[in-house]
C-alpha cells in the first residue's frame, strides 16, 4: 500500500497554477509519493496538473470529481483521467435528493450507465462514504425493500464490484458509529483506495485530527487494512486546527514510523 495525500486538504492553496505548484512540491518534500487531485481550481488545465505532478514525483492515483460531469460528460471526464494517469474516479458525495427511502434507488438507475462507461474504459467509479450513507432507510414502494437498509447497503447491491468501488474513509465510518475495522472486511475486495483520518474530541465535539493523533485504533486498521485490495492509503483533514500542511506532515510522519510509506 502507498501513502499520499488528499489536495482537499489543502484546497485553499490550490486555487491556481502558482499556487498548486508549490503546493505539490511541499506534499513531495514531506514524503508523499501519490496524491489525489480534489478542489483545486477549475482553470488548471489537466495536462498542467499532470506534468506538474510528474515532476514533484507525485502519481495521481484518485480525483473527486463533478457529480454533472460524471452523469453528463463522462466520455470527456475519462479522457481527462487517462491525461492524468488515474484509473479511480471518484464521486465525493451522494447529491441530497438521492438520501431518502423513496429516492434512494434512483441513484442506482441514474449512475448505473456511467459506471459502465467508466468501467468499460478499464477505469473504476469510486464512492466517498461520508456518515450518512450508514443511515437505515425505512422499506418503501419505492426502494422495493422487506427490510431497513442501510444505504451502503443499496449501494453494494446496486452496483456490481467492477462496476463501482468505495473510497473508505475512516473518520466517517466512526462517526456514523461504525466499526472501522468491520467495513474494512465487508468491503475488503472494493476499497482499492481509502481515506486516513482520525477523530479527536474537545468537550462534546469531534475533531478531525492527523492520523494517530486521535482516538481511533489506527494500528488495527492498518493491519486490517493490508488483508484487502487496498492499493492507496490517501491522507485526508477536511478541517485542520492549524497548519494544513502541518497536519498532513504529521500524518506521513506518524505512518512512516509504523512502517506505512
Amino acid at each position: 500500500m502507498k501513502t499520499g495525500a488528499q489536495l482537499y486538504t489543502v484546497r485553499a492553496y490550490t486555487q491556481n497554477e502558482k499556487d498548486f505548484s508549490c503546493t505539490i512540491g511541499k506534499i513531495a518534500e514531506m514524503g508523499y509519493k501519490t496524491v489525489q487531485i480534489s478542489g483545486i481550481g477549475k482553470d488548471i488545465r489537466p495536462e498542467r496538473v499532470r506534468e506538474i505532478c510528474d515532476g514533484a514525483g507525485l502519481e495521481i492515483v484518485l480525483t473527486h470529481s463533478d457529480v454533472n460531469r460524471i452523469l453528463n460528460d463522462t466520455e470527456n471526464l475519462i479522457k481527462e483521467h487517462d491525461i492524468l494517469g488515474s484509473r479511480y474516479i471518484g464521486l465525493g458525495a451522494m447529491p441530497d435528493k438521492y438520501r431518502t427511502k423513496e429516492w434512494n434507488t434512483h441513484f442506482m438507475d441514474d449512475f448505473r450507465e456511467p459506471a459502465k462507461k467508466i468501467a468499460d474504459a478499464g477505469k473504476l467509479l469510486m464512492y466517498h462514504n461520508h456518515n450518512f450513507e450508514f443511515q437505515k432507510l425505512a422499506p418503501c414502494r419505492d426502494n422495493g425493500a422487506d427490510r431497513e437498509k442501510r444505504i451502503i447497503e443499496y449501494l453494494l447491491e446496486g452496483f456490481k464490484p467492477e462496476e463501482m468501488g468505495f473510497t473508505l474513509d475512516t473518520y466517517w465510518v466512526a462517526a456514523a458509529g461504525g466499526d472501522v475495522c468491520q467495513w474494512i472486511a465487508e468491503l475488503s475486495d472494493r476499497i482499492p483506495c481509502v481515506h486516513l483520518k482520525d477523530m479527536a474530541v474537545e468537550g462534546f465535539s469531534q475533531l478531525m485530527a492527523p492520523v494517530m493523533e486521535g482516538n481511533l485504533n489506527f494500528p488495527a486498521i492498518l493491519k486490517a487494512l493490508e488483508n484487502t485490495s487496498c492499493e492507496y492509503m490517501l491522507v485526508e483533514q477536511d478541517t485542520c486546527q492549524g497548519s494544513p500542511f502541518d497536519c498532513l506532515k504529521t500524518s506521513y510522519d506518524n505512518l512512516a514510523a509504523a512502517g506505512y510509506r
